[in-house]
């Protein structure tokens, strides 16, 4: 067949123009199977012109006519990446050419959404059903030769994504010598059937329950059993802003694992991303954790929010610090008063040491004389010498503040209770044997653990090879961190967002915070909503994702559906009680009074003996 194509060259001239027709031969001809007008093209080193590939039919090897037409593919490929835009008309009135050369080209990248794509056939609609997924997802139309009538007539179709299977072709225009092209569908050529659904289809999407986005059952009498299922929370409100916007409804269904979606030995995925690879969701609602292993057979919408891996832990009963009596003063205080200690007493002990008996008790008596100013006992000094009056004065004031100060501390502290939170970093929970780490089953997060190599991460992967971390699904979280996390030997490590749901929504359950969150924040990961491979839906939820997140409306959505976001954030780590003091509080006081009544006795002891040694 021949084509007349003047007018198309003139529409898009400086665009790379792609034309592949079919010419049927007999087995056995020779001839150029991929002829490349180089002339135009110079070897596919310039970016506009008219490439013509012919594809050769051979009647008796339909192998081999795949492989041409593989081989033509590939080349159209090499065209569309050394081009700005591209336009490909194919030729051929054989259904099964045209369904393959639908598929390969769709399959091999070339039929991207900027690549506009006319098929011109002599073929009836019932003829050409078989183009229709492909052409329905791509930027497609059939131009249909009708040769029955006296005048020649084109009528130019194109199929509308997310229809029935039944559904025919909806006619856009025509095309006559005398007439020119005559719109009937009120719709221009090659418009953009994503943007916004003139049909208003309804679409399968993927989703599964997790502490924001809760599953509910509705009735609904077109429902199968009379009830369907929908979710509630920020991620279905972006669905409901899109479906209004794109023009869509929507149903939705639930992987049958309860996953997210990871990658099995065998190469297939499990959860939502399996289900988009089946064909059973148009879109995974998530969000998703971005992945490379995922981005190789999904599309990623752009990210609504990045979000970090955190720790959750249980905080402990308030405890008493029996050594509480030593933290008015720190330790560096307490040094250095033992250091000032020494300052008088030595300056004394020099300026005194030419009046001094040669007895050690005069000697002894400065030291001791100044201790027990510092413990508050009793004290004279002699009047003829005033500088020494001045620097006892002196030392007894410094004293008293001390004392005083501490004193009104301790007071103070004896009122404290500690509240344990022991478990801040990764590294806490690897040194501490008796913690056991919950993680989210099937998740990318404990695969990139087994690909680390070294560091801790890799000693994480070591403790799942040994079965020391357990897993649960998203839906078993509520149930293990009342009962496994509120114990304390139980940690939850998970994103940062879940953890603040929870703790969340358990302050509005009992009033008060029963768990409290790590300072480390690791492993961040941007989340998105996904979509089929190559799926011109993705660009266009991405663009009112953008417009979306950029207005703060995800965030106010996020805001309202968790009440008390902030309430347990940062709890106090030491609250104060009022209450009699007890043997616990002063425990420790007691210690350093019997420690201190045994050490005085073992040495009066030894002083006994020794001085019986030396008598003898």
């Amino acid at each position: 067949m021949v084509a007349s194509g003047s007018s198309v060259l003139l529409l898009l001239a400086g665009a790379a123009f792609l034309v592949v027709a079919q010419l049927p031969i007999t087995h056995g001809e020779m001839g150029d199977s991929a002829m490349v007008d180089h002339t135009v093209m110079g070897g596919l080193q310039v970016t506009s012109g008219v490439t013509v590939f012919k594809v050769s039919v051979y009647n008796q090897d339909t192998n081999a006519t795949q492989a041409e037409l593989q081989r033509v593919v590939h080349e159209a490929k090499r065209l569309r990446q050394l081009s700005w835009c591209m336009t490909v008309v194919v030729m051929s009135d054989d259904p099964a050419f045209l369904a393959a050369f639908a598929h390969w080209s769709h399959k091999d990248g070339v039929l991207l959404w900027s690549t506009k794509l006319l098929a011109v056939t002599r073929l009836s609609l019932p003829q050409l059903q078989d183009l229709k997924k492909t052409f329905s997802m791509t930027n497609a139309m059939l131009l249909i030769i009708n040769n029955s009538l006296k005048t020649l007539r084109y009528g130019i179709y194109t199929y509308l994504p997310y229809t029935p299977r039944d559904a025919k072709a909806l006619r856009v225009a025509s095309w006559t010598p005398h007439q020119g092209v005559i719109l009937t569908a009120h719709l221009p050529l090659f418009h953009d059937k994503f943007s916004k659904f003139t049909h208003h289809p309804t679409l399968v999407v993927a989703s599964e329950e997790f502490p924001t986005q809760k599953a509910w059952m509705v009735d609904d009498p077109d429902a199968p059993g009379g009830k369907r299922l929908t979710f509630t929370g920020p991620v279905s409100n972006v669905l409901d802003h899109f479906a209004k916007t794109i023009g869509f409804s929507f149903t939705f269904k639930r992987p049958p694992d309860g996953s997210w979606g990871y990658e099995r030995p065998d190469g297939s995925f499990s959860g939502m991303v399996g289900m988009l690879l089946r064909d059973e969701a148009v879109i995974g609602l998530g969000p998703f954790a971005y992945s490379a292993a995922r981005s190789k057979v999904i599309d990623y919408t752009r990210p609504m929010l990045i979000d970090y891996i955190r720790i959750m832990g249980g905080r402990g009963r308030p405890e008493v610090d029996p050594w509480g009596f030593l933290l008015p003063l720190t330790p560096l205080v307490w040094a250095a008063i033992l250091t000032t200690l020494l300052v008088p007493v030595g300056v004394i002990f020099v300026l005194s040491y030419p009046m001094l008996e040669t007895g050690k008790k005069e000697k002894t008596d400065i030291f001791f004389g100044y201790l027990r100013i510092l413990l508050q006992q009793d004290y004279s000094v002699s009047v003829e010498w005033l500088w020494k009056r001045l620097v006892v004065g002196v030392w007894m004031m410094m004293t008293v503040v001390l004392t005083r100060s501490y004193a009104g501390n301790l007071m103070s502290l004896l009122a404290v209770r500690h509240i344990p939170q022991p478990y801040q970093t990764l590294r806490d929970l690897l040194d501490d044997p008796s913690a056991t780490m919950i993680w989210e089953a099937n998740s990318i997060y404990m695969k990139f653990c087994h690909l680390a190599e070294s560091g801790t991460f890799r000693e994480v992967a070591d403790l799942d090879n040994k079965g020391l971390i357990e897993y649960r699904k998203t839906t078993e979280f509520s149930h293990a961190v009342d009962t496994l996390v509120r114990g304390g030997d139980h940690v939850l490590v998970v994103e940062a967002l879940t953890l603040v749901f929870r703790l969340a929504q358990d302050f509005s359950n009992k009033g008060r915070c029963d768990f409290y969150l790590s300072k480390e924040v690791f492993l961040p990961f941007m989340f998105c909503m996904i979509g089929q491979k190559k799926s011109p839906l993705v660009p266009v939820i991405s663009k009112r994702i953008m417009t979306m997140t950029e207005g703060g409306l995800y965030d106010h959505w996020m805001k309202a559906a968790v009440p008390n976001s902030t309430s347990c954030l940062r709890p106090p780590t030491k609250i104060t009680v009022q209450t009699t003091l007890a043997l616990a509080n002063l425990w420790g006081m007691f210690v350093v009074l019997v420690g201190g009544h045994t050490t005085g006795l073992l040495l009066l002891c030894l002083e006994v003996f020794s001085s019986r040694l030396l008598q003898s």
